[in-house]
């Protein structure tokens, strides 16, 4: 989410004079966009699967159906706010075809409904079928790209699966949710156990910490090597397994500094508390912005403004927070509203 507003802002309230600006942002911070969050999306649905099991275990009024119901409605959820934000994108630019377009939430929304089967499937199993949808991408991208816009059946095929190619078309960016599921069941594993907490520190460095860290360093290397400099260039292979190689080496970094108090954690990033909690509300309301300071500044003005607007937003939400707590955060609604869905559907 700082990722996508920060983009976005520079984007918007540049003056196109510096444009340059925006597109040097993009190749540095892009690793860390939609791949990110869908990486991250994977880690955080596998978590959750997983204590859900355990829950069905420990629970005579929990069952699988109920989980399955609950995951696949929230999904459905997802798909049609996706729908609706690409409805109103589509409205603004006065052209029906950007409904479907591969804007980061529908992308989401789509790798839900994919990915649910496939968490029942072991880590190798998911590894091969994202693999698998990379290789396709690359055969498919070919195939297509000459029909874009032609109004035949493979016209329609290059619309359904990438129309706007520079979004977040499902063939290159379901794997970075699945390979976040792969990440996430390795993640439980470890710091979920019975062992003591020295134990568990060791377990953790050798199976996560030391795996993880040289599995993304490598990936970074080989994206780097593989078609230098295409890794800055957004959905090239190479940029593929490079940001798939920051992704994990981030992940490495930060769940490391987590588990070993390295920070205070709770105290030091409570400001991006908000931008997860209320993600999907920022994701919908920062189009707003759009109108403040359209085309007005420069390469010195933009971060002033950017500075003054993150605060802004922090405190907002901050104070949101307080105030209705999750009653504003349409992440948790969504969770809600499925859950009584599922309930409905049980009783029925």
């Amino acid at each position: 989410m700082v990722w996508m507003v920060l983009t976005h802002l520079i984007d918007w309230w540049l003056i196109s004079d510096y444009n340059w600006l925006h597109s040097a942002t993009i190749m540095i911070f892009d690793p860390i966009g939609a791949s990110g969050f869908l990486f991250i999306s994977g880690v955080s649905i596998s978590l959750s699967y997983k204590r859900r099991l355990m829950r069905v275990n420990d629970s005579k009024d929990y069952n699988r159906k109920t989980m399955r119901n609950s995951y696949l409605l929230r999904a459905l959820l997802v798909f049609l706010v996706a729908i609706m934000y690409n409805s109103f994108i589509a409205i603004t630019l006065k052209n029906p075809s950007w409904i479907w377009t591969w804007f980061v939430l529908l992308t989401a929304a789509v790798s839900l409904f994919i990915g649910w089967p496939l968490l029942k499937t072991s880590r190798l199993f998911r590894i091969i079928i994202g693999i698998l949808f990379w290789i396709a991408n690359q055969i498919v991208k070919v195939v297509l790209i000459p029909y874009q816009g032609v109004p035949n059946f493979y016209g329609i095929l290059f619309h359904f699966f990438y129309h706007n190619i520079s979004q977040d078309p499902i063939l290159v960016f379901f794997p970075f949710f699945l390979f976040g599921t792969v990440l996430g069941d390795t993640l439980f594993t470890t710091i979920f156990s019975n062992q003591s907490e020295e134990d568990n520190r060791r377990t953790f460095v050798q199976k996560f910490l030391k795996p993880t860290a040289t599995i993304g360093s490598v990936l970074i290397i080989s994206g780097i090597l593989l078609n230098f400099p295409s890794f800055l260039f957004r959905q090239s292979l190479s940029w593929i397994i490079y940001s798939l190689g920051i992704d994990v080496l981030l992940l490495s970094l930060l769940v490391s500094i987590e588990k070993f108090n390295l920070i205070r954690v709770k105290k030091s990033y409570k400001f991006l508390f908000y931008y997860s909690y209320y993600s999907l509300t920022i994701y919908l309301a920062h189009n707003l912005l759009f109108f403040v300071l359209l085309e007005k500044l420069n390469v010195i003005t933009i971060w002033i403004a950017v500075i003054v607007t993150y605060f802004l937003i922090t405190l907002l939400f901050r104070i949101i927070y307080k105030k209705l707590n999750s009653r504003a955060s349409l992440k948790a609604q969504i969770g809600r509203i499925s859950l009584i869905l599922t309930r409905k559907l049980q009783k029925s």
